[in-house]
């Protein structure tokens, strides 16, 4: 029996690269009594570093774990990748850790992914234990180190290695209760250390050596850290439910998926049946097996308590980041992919089947992001760096024998606003109701995406808020400028409207995506949008010679840097500062060269920056937003029963609530569209008149006045003469339904995603269209392929919708109607059809392009705008 309970902890390493983290590890081990033989990585044999890839490149690229043992606390150790390549790993590590031992090379100090690993350390409130190693190198000294540590990374580092009463004075330095205690009793504890330590107040450090050198001695340090984690530790206070979460997948050496959580609360039971939503829908498993692993070798469990990392076979939906019974999801990580690289296939590989294996490696890299764009037909990939890419390459040739390459990647920009503004969405079609108003506000940078809300519960209930803050999270927002996806931005629900009866929870979504689009484009119309860029924090060692060189290139990269800091030799110097990625990425190899191979870059991402040429970026994208179908900025209302669409700019003029805050763009000024329109159809006609005069000469006089129908005609219901009697007699207007959508681009676009949203979609337009002009629409469409069918006339909303019968075309059709009806009414054809424009002009009839047509639409649509404001 243990004299005192014994704890279970989670600790994680992590370090810079090559500051001999997986070392420690392997030191940790050994001294504990888990491994019986010292390993190393340049010997390819460490205990941890188990993966063929791992051993050829010297690096750990996956987590991994070990169980060991040091006074009463059993400690499950993960150790993480050091490379900045693969730090979204690390980052999920993270989030199951109980306590942190961070490593330091004590002949680098402290580098810029040093920096990067504290940032994640703060931001997931990781208490940290600091091992400065390689202390018989080399270096600047203790006292050198302490001092750096403070001032990069902060307060609070205390060597637990000096005399006790010098590192107690330091200790009551760091946290007023320390101080207290330190007064009152002029010592301190374990007891009172160990809050102060988990309040990340202090940061115990111990400098040693964790390799063991051939008659060198060695592994200094290492009892004394271990024996640390031991005195200095608590366990995390355990759910009573069970609880768990999801930080990893992989596969074993036999392909069998392999689930790793961490049990934070109750008991997971092997068999036992585990729940979780994926993707929108609800999924249930068992838990076949429970394996406990340490390096390559596992045993199996029956139960896993709290504090406990297991291995779990059975489940195939749960991701990373999946917060499973008691336990929520994990916030979204901070670390993002920055680069995209385009997947080429060898030649006859089915890019499908490639696009599905690649999904299965998404699984276990979730920052690995992959892109199918349809259009091209292209599989894209988003990751850290070139190192990443070389093993997502091995990783398909290893595992699914696909010998892929790249093409050369691009940068992956992001957007935000400069400046707080009110969005508004509304979404009103007949029998639907909701508006949305959303404050639009900056954030410091590195802050990422936040949401809340703001609004009084008797304006809009709570569960229509819950379902704005769901409709919010649940999508990757777009900026305005390049179509790139938000950051650093705050969005706050501060007002909105739903109707008892006719609204729906998809009304809402609607309206969401419209607010958020509509503040961005009334951003953008102030400049107060930003485009941004990754950058990177480098570290460049030149030989001194070299430094003029090296000073002069950061500058023409739009970098900058702190005083160059020369060698004590004089030999080499060092410059340290920020570049952006984009300029920045191809420059290692630039070292190399000018430097004859004795250079050193090391480049760490340092998040996302304004970006230095913009304006360049911009014009080359050439995104057009409010062409963008899937991201519409422009609102629907309803009147007389039939939706119109209020563009973005006018939102503000017919929305229905008023929030009490809000900074408005000025409004736009209307052009003078209705001379333009009379301009247009006047040289319709006459351009119809020259093509009739070249018609009549090919084929003779047509037998009947083509203007007849433009003449008026006598109502026969009155039988005198006044003036009221005389009217203009309907238009009739035929639309070649799939010869428009595929001459807009807009409907294009949305008929590769689904053709009937496309017909839709036309549909409605043609509904506002006909519910202004009055005339008698009728839409056509082709189904003369379609076998057996009868052809249908349906009437939707207030235009009539034809499908033609088997064998007969839309242009059959219409040359048909054109024919009967063309005798007495005026009719109109928009196509683009050449052939058809010819065969209805003969029958008498006006033929409007595509492009002309669209444009009709349009001006249409501002004049029904015009009039709705008038009546206002």
């Amino acid at each position: 029996m243990a004299e005192k309970s014994e704890k279970q902890l989670v600790v994680g390493i992590l370090a810079h690269v090559d500051s001999g983290k997986t070392t420690l590890s392997e030191a940790m081990l050994y001294r504990a009594g888990s491994i019986r033989k010292l390993g190393r990585v340049d010997n390819k044999d460490a205990f941890l570093d188990t993966d063929t890839l791992e051993k050829a490149r010297g690096i750990t690229i996956f987590s991994k774990q070990a169980l060991l043992k040091t006074g009463s606390t059993n400690i499950t150790l993960l150790d993480t990748p050091g490379h900045v390549d693969f730090s979204t790993e690390t980052e999920r590590t993270l989030q199951v850790l109980d306590y942190a031992v961070l490593v330091i090379s004590g002949t680098d100090g402290v580098q810029s992914h040093t920096e990067t690993l504290w940032r994640l350390l703060r931001r997931y409130h990781i208490p940290t234990f600091v091992f400065i190693n390689k202390m018989d190198l080399p270096g600047p000294g203790k006292e050198a180190l302490l001092s750096q540590l403070s001032h990069r990374l902060g307060d609070g580092f205390v060597d637990f290695g000096a005399e006790q009463a010098e590192r107690d004075e330091t200790l009551a330095l760091c946290d007023e209760r320390l101080m207290e205690k330190m007064l009152d009793a002029g010592s301190l504890t374990a007891e009172d250390i160990i809050p102060a330590v988990a309040r990340r107040h202090v940061f115990p450090c111990w400098f040693g050596v964790a390799l063991q050198r051939e008659n060198a001695g060695g592994l200094q340090g290492v009892d004394e850290l271990l024996a640390g984690l031991d005195e200095y530790t608590r366990a995390a206070p355990a759910l009573e439910a069970f609880g768990a979460r999801v930080f990893k997948v992989s596969q074993d050496e036999r392909g069998e998926r392999l689930t790793w959580l961490r049990v934070t609360g109750g008991e997971l039971k092997v068999k036992a049946q585990l729940t979780g939503e994926a993707d929108g829908e609800p999924w249930a498993e068992k838990a076949n097996q429970l394996r406990l692993y340490s390096g390559a070798k596992y045993t199996l469990a029956e139960a896993i308590g709290p504090g406990q990392v297991c291995a779990v076979t059975g489940l195939t939906r749960a991701k990373p980041g999946t917060g499973l019974g008691a336990e929520r999801d994990n916030d979204l990580p901070v670390l993002e992919p920055v680069l995209s690289y385009r997947v080429c296939l060898p030649e006859g590989a089915d890019v499908h089947a490639a696009l599905g294996k690649l999904h299965r490696l998404e699984e276990e890299e979730p920052q690995l992001h992959v892109v199918w764009n349809e259009t091209l037909g292209e599989i894209h990939v988003q990751l850290m760096g070139e190192i990443q890419l070389e093993v997502l390459k091995s990783l398909l040739a290893e595992r699914y024998g696909l010998d892929v390459e790249f093409d050369s990647g691009g940068i992956l920009y992001k957007e935000t606003i400069t400046e707080a503004i009110e969005g508004v969405g509304h979404y009103e079609p007949l029998r639907h109701y909701a508006e949305v108003h959303l404050k639009l506000e900056p954030l410091p940078r590195g802050s990422g995406m936040q949401f809340a809300a703001d609004c009084r519960e008797e304006e809009l209930d709570k569960n229509w808020q819950r379902l704005v803050l769901t409709h919010l999270e649940e999508k990757q927002h777009l900026g305005v400028l390049i179509g790139a996806p938000l950051t650093d931005m705050k969005i706050t629900l501060i007002a909105g409207r739903a109707h008892l009866k006719h609204t729906e929870g998809g009304d809402f979504r609607q309206a969401t995506y419209r607010a958020v689009r509509q503040g961005l484009m009334m951003a953008n119309q102030i400049k107060k949008t930003q485009l941004l860029e990754p950058w990177y924090s480098f570290r460049l060692e030149v030989p001194a010679e070299n430094i003029g060189r090296a000073m002069s290139d950061v500058q023409r990269m739009e970098g900058s840097f702190d005083p160059p800091e020369t060698a004590p030799d004089g030999q080499t110097a060092a410059l340290t500062g920020f570049a952006p990625v984009a300029a920045m990425r191809s420059y290692p190899m630039e070292v190399v060269s000018y430097t004859r191979g004795r250079g050193h870059l090391n480049l760490t991402l340092d998040g996302y920056r304004p970006c230095h040429n913009a304006a360049e970026v911009i014009e080359a994208v050439d995104y057009e937003p409010e062409h963008d179908l899937d991201n519409p900025a422009d609102s629907v209302f309803c009147s007389h029963g039939a939706g119109f669409v209020v563009p973005w700019e006018q939102v503000r003029s017919h929305m229905h609530v008023d929030s009490g805050w809000g900074r408005t763009a000025p409004a736009a000024e209307e052009t003078a569209v209705r001379p333009r329109r009379m301009a247009a159809y006047r040289a319709t006609l006459e351009e119809d008149a020259e093509l009739l005069k070249i018609f009549e000469r090919t084929y003779g006089p047509i037998k009947r006045d083509p203007l007849a129908a433009f003449r008026p005609v006598q109502k026969r219901e009155r039988p005198d003469f006044a003036a009221e009697q005389w009217e203009i007699a309907p238009e009739y207007l035929l639309v070649d339904g799939y010869n428009i959508i595929f001459g807009w681009d807009e409907l294009n676009a949305l008929s590769r995603e689904s053709l009937d949203a496309a017909r839709h979609r036309l549909m409605d337009i043609l509904c506002n269209y006909q519910g202004f002009k009055k005339c008698v629409l009728i839409l056509v469409f082709d189904a003369y392929r379609v076998p057996g069918s009868p052809g249908s006339i349906e009437q939707y909303h207030n235009i009539h919708v034809v499908y033609t019968k088997e064998a007969e075309t839309a242009d059959m059709f219409i040359e048909r109607v054109t024919h009967e009806i063309g005798k007495n009414r005026r009719v109109r054809v928009a196509t683009s059809d050449g052939m058809e424009q010819v065969i209805i002009l003969g029958h008498g009839a006006l033929r409007v392009s595509a492009r002309m047509f669209h444009e009709e639409v349009q001006d249409v649509e501002k004049e029904i705008r015009r009039c709705i404001q008038g009546e206002a």
